[in-house]
């Protein structure tokens, strides 16, 4: 699966001849392909270049006399092969400045009512330009509200504008944005769990908790994140039950049972002192209610079940003895 896009840096000397011949050819005979000029300046002291292919692939280059930097959701040409991969962070400021400003451009023109949310479309543009994920991301963004139920893509993106504003999440934008996927496909059920641990992280930041995104342990597993406690560094693991209506489980309560049961055959039956947060966002207010009144007990604890609204309202209540102190974050129930 191709992951989110990151520039490829050639330390080689380049030309417009041998763009030509080394990109721009083996493109248009496999794709059929365009040379043109950017929407946006190139970087001060580069000569920069857009390839357009029929399939609706996009490559961005921009060289100087040290050397090159290619971006692109499309087959990588023969020649770069062999070439390190930066993040828009990693590379020069000058050429991610350009390579976001030419990207944002198209956006503004292929989904404005993505782009005017401006802090979601930087943090996702390396998925929502990848190959497998420019479509999909897009799409889910648009008709699942990014998971809320029952809201307009408007308030559903304004949710996750606010958040990641604060830029508590800047600094693991690679690693959280490449969770919401690059898949070909739809899969609004995995791509609602992803927003699940973005949910999670907007609700250690309320709370004023220092985290860590993916942590790997030596079993092996990757963990949600790591977060510091008075009692010391603490594990966190999150999930997010599929919404009744959407599954087998016939009622909110055996669902969210049966998705910390999963759970804890996984990677808390491992490292079972983490902390498990489970999302219920993509509950509906009739599906949360049940949950809301009887606080059911579950099958692992320390647990937190949570619920957000688009208006950032979240409720909540816990199961074990919980060593986050979450107060400011929720209103328990």
């Amino acid at each position: 699966m191709a992951g989110p896009v990151r520039f490829r840096r050639s330390t080689e000397r380049w030309d417009e001849e041998r763009v030509r011949r080394d990109l721009l050819s083996p493109l248009d005979d496999r794709f059929g392909a365009r040379l043109m000029t950017p929407r946006i300046d190139a970087p001060e002291g580069y000569t920069a270049r857009r390839l357009e292919m029929d399939n609706g692939d996009l490559a961005l280059f921009a060289w100087d006399g040290d050397g090159a930097y290619w971006l692109g959701n499309t087959v990588t040409p023969e020649m770069l092969w062999r070439t390190n991969k930066e993040t828009f962070a990693e590379a020069p400021f000058a050429v991610s400045r350009w390579a976001r400003r030419e990207l944002t451009y198209d956006l503004e023109r292929q989904a404005p009512w993505l782009a005017t949310f401006e802090y979601v479309s930087w943090f996702f543009l390396p998925v929502l330009f990848s190959k497998d994920g420019r479509e999909t991301t897009r799409v889910f963004f648009d008709r699942d509200a990014a998971g809320f139920p029952d809201a307009t893509r408007e308030e559903g993106l304004a949710f996750y504008e606010r958040f990641l504003r604060t830029g508590v999440l800047d600094d693991h934008r690679y690693t959280m944005a490449a969770k919401l996927g690059t898949s070909e496909r739809n899969e609004f059920n995995r791509m609602r769990a992803t927003m699940g641990e973005f949910n999670a992280a907007k609700l250690l930041a309320d709370a004023d908790i220092t985290f860590v995104p993916e942590s790997e342990r030596d079993s092996g597993h990757a963990l949600d994140f790591v977060v510091d406690t008075p009692g010391g560094e603490r594990l966190v693991e999150v999930t997010r039950p599929m919404a009744p209506r959407d599954r087998s489980a016939g009622t909110a309560i055996a669902g969210l049972r049966q998705t910390v049961d999963s759970k804890t055959r996984d990677q808390l039956a491992i490292h079972d002192d983490a902390v498990l947060l489970v999302d219920c966002t993509s509950f509906r207010d009739d599906e949360w209610n049940p949950i809301r009144a009887e606080r059911p007990s579950l099958g692992y604890q320390p647990t937190v079940v949570f619920r957000y609204r688009p208006d950032g309202r979240c409720e909540g209540y816990r199961h074990g003895d919980v060593p986050l102190d979450l107060d400011d974050a929720l209103e328990w129930v």
